[in-house]
């Protein structure tokens, strides 16, 4: 039987419901930050992308992009309610969802007898209950596996609905850029790059040997040469048990003083918060990710005897991990808070991480 999926992602998530519960900002470009100009962007409306602002841009740097940026504190409790909006709406249409974020998520709609054509009428109807229930817009992509379908749902936003057809994959990926293919970041993209190797099609030329001796001998190289030819085998997983949830932010320009990383911290913990909630999720212990300069990743880890869900508790935490000596000159290009030793909050054990 053809998997059947689709990949619903809210637009402009935090942005579009400020813009909503404040209509007078319709035309203006609005960015949703951590706390009062500090710290990153959260996410922009349109209006400010097209200045160029985007999500973890400094909010200094958004500002001198955009003079006219409408700066607003997030709320996370309420973007939380209106995500448990969302997934009810999915939940009418299929037991099996996949959430990665509060506005985004992964449905399997496959059912005997049921074609390409029944997905996408369904991913019609979900985009339309969302708007009538919420007042805000989705995009949606559908397809008959994983890749393709988050593929096809960032084709068209903001309000697109794509469809990617197995006739329409080859050609589709041969002109995709390596960097947009699942998994692919800035270190593997540009040892791809180094070997000349920067579209699908010269990515599907390789056999696979060649990308185990550039990419190494481990799962993502044979992941990839599937991936350039269209196969993901990755099921939906519904209930799947999380060993960590996280956020990660990358820099435009590195920071090198531990002020400019502790003004991100807001940010990045905010949204580790609301990922918990969303998840069902407690845990014990917070891991501070820095990724320097050259790549090269530190981490460390704090362990305490509380129950861990609160944005501020994560950034208490986080701060007290980011000492002095870990950047000692260096710059850095990465920063990462992540929560393991998770538990569900009805009390079942997900993992010991």
């Amino acid at each position: 039987m053809t998997r059947l999926i689709v990949h619903v992602d809210m637009d402009a998530f935090y942005a579009s419901i400020e813009v909503r519960d404040r209509p007078e900002l319709a035309e203006n470009p609005v960015a949703v930050i951590a706390t009062a100009r500090k710290g990153a962007v959260m996410t922009a409306n349109y209006v400010a992308r097209a200045f160029g602002v985007r999500s973890a841009m400094p909010v200094h740097f958004a500002v001198a992009r955009c003079p006219d940026l409408v700066l607003i504190p997030q709320r996370m409790d309420v973007y939380r309610a209106v995500s448990a909006q969302i997934h009810g709406v999915f939940a009418r249409y299929t037991d099996v969802v996949e959430p990665l974020a509060l506005d985004e998520a992964y449905l399997d709609v496959t059912a005997e007898g049921r074609t390409l054509a029944d997905a996408e009428e369904t991913a019609h109807s979900i985009k339309a209950d969302i708007l009538a229930e919420t007042g805000l817009t989705a995009s949606a992509g559908v397809s008959v596996n994983k890749f393709l379908a988050k593929l096809a749902s960032g084709m068209h936003k903001p309000a697109g609905l794509t469809v990617i057809r197995p006739g329409e994959v080859d050609a589709l990926l041969a002109a995709l850029p390596v960097e947009d293919f699942y998994g692919v970041g800035p270190v593997i993209a540009g040892k791809l790059h180094a070997h000349g190797i920067r579209t699908g099609a010269e990515l599907r030329a390789r056999p696979l040997p060649d990308l185990q001796a550039i990419l190494g001998a481990g799962k993502f190289a044979p992941r990839l040469h599937g991936l350039a030819r269209g196969v993901d085998d990755r099921p939906v997983e519904a209930h799947r048990e999380a060993q960590s949830i996280g956020v990660e932010r990358t820099f435009d320009t590195d920071l090198t003083t531990r002020e400019a990383l502790l003004a991100e911290l807001p940010g990045v913990t905010a949204e580790v918060a609301a990922r918990l909630g969303t998840r069902g999720y407690t845990g014990r212990t917070v891991v501070l990710k820095l990724r320097y300069e050259d790549w090269t990743p530190v981490t460390r880890r704090k362990t305490v005897d509380r129950r861990l869900s609160q944005a501020h508790e994560l950034e208490t935490l986080a701060a007290e991990l980011l000492t002095p000596d870990l950047l000692a000159g260096r710059g850095v290009r990465l920063l990462g808070v992540s929560v393991i030793n998770l538990t569900k909050r009805d009390g079942g054990r997900a993992a010991i991480g």
